[in-house]
């Protein structure tokens, strides 16, 4: 019994240096980098006209990991605050320490209270220190997605030339009193309706959406409906429609394409990019080819 205690209070040992250890080293403020970041993104979309979706899941992605950085600093707060409260309680009952196992003198009782005790410290310190791993971990990722953000605007801050061009090859249209779409809007969902049938009809006009469905400039065709996946017909279909929209982005003016939890900006020229998972059939655009136009 005793050689036991004494392993676990060695384990007690090694493990206490993990209560000094920091919180895991990342560059100076985070969120404020990603505020700034977020800036830039915002003022390139007000350039470009629209929603960039390469930005919008970059954003995203580094958001949802500066996020979890915060969330295990405060898990690791509380882990340290409860070993520093039961080491002083411990200590208060005088339970774990080298005159108590001695005194002991083999009295099974006491032997179990005190490898109890230990036992129990050891396990919160264990906590703390896979709270430190995690928390090393996810500042890591948080990084790198804040690196990725930054790389994205870049790129596109590269392209805003040729972008600028596009925008004023076609102009600036504000959606018309009847329908609440732009004229352009209208003409490429005319020539959609003429070029395919749409048995599970479409929608367009979202009033109040933050995005293109709000301004009049976007559609959304519907390939199945209440929110369930495509047989083999309608995915040919969405596929046709999706290839249609990119081989007439041009003569069009289309912007850009979700479509099987993918997307295509044809400003930018990135070919189809994966979206992350939103949750749903319609949510990840399964059972609709999302168009959006300049």
């Amino acid at each position: 019994m005793l050689l036991r205690i004494g392993a676990v209070l060695a384990a007690i040992a090694m493990l206490a240096a993990c209560m000094a250890a920091p919180a895991a080293a990342a560059p100076a403020d985070p969120d404020a980098r990603l505020r700034e970041l977020t800036k830039q993104a915002d003022d390139l979309e007000k350039r470009y006209r629209g929603t960039i979706l390469d930005l919008e899941e970059a954003r995203r992605k580094a958001q949802q990991a500066t996020t979890r950085v915060k969330r295990l600093r405060t898990q690791l707060r509380t882990a340290r605050r409860k070993l520093v409260e039961f080491a002083q309680l411990a200590y208060m009952g005088g339970a774990v320490d080298g005159v108590h196992l001695f005194a002991a003198n083999g009295d099974p009782g006491t032997l179990a209270t005190v490898t109890y005790l230990a036992l129990h410290r050891a396990e919160r310190l264990k906590n703390v220190q896979r709270l430190l791993d995690e928390q090393r971990k996810a500042a890591a990722k948080a990084e790198a997605e804040i690196e990725k953000l930054r790389k994205q605007i870049k790129e596109l801050q590269s392209k805003r030339s040729e972008v600028e061009r596009l925008l004023r090859r076609f102009g600036f249209q504000t959606p018309d009193a009847g329908t609440g779409l732009t004229p352009r809007m209208i003409t490429v969902r005319n020539a959609i309706l003429r070029q395919f049938a749409l048995p599970h009809g479409y929608g367009c006009l979202r009033p109040g959406d933050p995005g293109e469905h709000g301004k009049g400039r976007a559609c959304d065709f519907m390939v199945s409906s209440g929110g369930r996946m495509p047989d083999a017909t309608g995915l040919a279909r969405g596929d046709a429609i999706a290839q249609w929209c990119i081989q007439n982005a041009r003569r069009y003016g289309i912007m850009y394409i979700i479509w099987k939890q993918r997307y295509y900006d044809l400003r930018t020229g990135s070919g189809w990019r994966p979206m992350a998972d939103r949750g749903s059939v319609t949510a990840n655009h399964w059972d609709h080819v999302h168009v959006s136009v300049l």
